[in-house]
């Protein structure tokens, strides 16, 4: 029987693997060699189950609107977590288009942390602040004249730019989604989704939320 989607929480040994896993994979993509993800511990099935997430580096010890380096993820709910995590941590370090005219180097990938976010299925919202700050993620989404305008901020952006709800959304879709930034409020404009992430870091960030 096949596993439900990567939702329930990760242990202590699954966070780890998944740290080193994504290290060791952003290592090789940088380095031009192929990369073979070990197997995950035994018993883990979340690490096995079809699983959503993001994978970001940063550089250590500054404010964040100064260290990030790369942050790819995805929503689909297609190959095991642990696939996902290491083919995301690649494709960060290599192919964040942001970065393109200032790659991460080998060199420079020690002195990068990183930070997963395991996410749960995005939900429907009875009203665009009906979420919880720092909680919640969103997903605002273009119709009409915007249909295929897509942006999402992860849970931690909230907190880490001490923004207000109104905030978020507003820069959610002016700068992910290129919506006007007051679009979240006619629904004819853009749709608005949240989902809850387990965050996890190697500087000892826990901030999991629970669906």
């Amino acid at each position: 029987m096949t596993s439900g989607p990567a939702s329930a929480a990760l242990s202590p040994a699954a966070r780890t693997y998944l740290l080193q896993l994504a290290r060791s994979a952003a290592a090789h993509a940088l380095n031009g060699t192929v990369f073979a993800a070990p197997e995950p511990p035994s018993g883990d099935a979340v690490l096995t189950a079809p699983g959503a997430c993001f994978v970001t580096f940063k550089r250590k010890g500054l404010p964040p609107g100064e260290s990030l380096r790369g942050c790819l993820g995805t929503f689909e709910f297609r190959e095991p977590l642990y696939r996902s995590v290491a083919r995301l941590a690649a494709e960060s370090v290599t192919a964040d288009s942001r970065f393109r005219n200032d790659p991460v180097t080998s060199e420079e990938l020690p002195e990068l942390e990183i930070d997963i976010s395991v996410l749960h299925p995005p939900r429907e919202l009875p009203g665009p602040l009906a979420f919880a700050l720092g909680v919640d993620g969103i997903v605002v989404e273009g119709r009409g004249t915007y249909e295929g305008r897509r942006g999402v901020y992860l849970p931690q952006v909230a907190v880490e730019f001490e923004m207000d709800k109104e905030t978020f959304l507003n820069s959610c879709c002016e700068h992910k989604a290129g919506l006007p930034a007051g679009a979240w409020r006619d629904p004819k404009r853009c749709a608005v989704r949240a989902f809850r992430a387990e965050v996890f870091g190697e500087d000892g960030l826990l901030s999991g939320s629970k669906a």
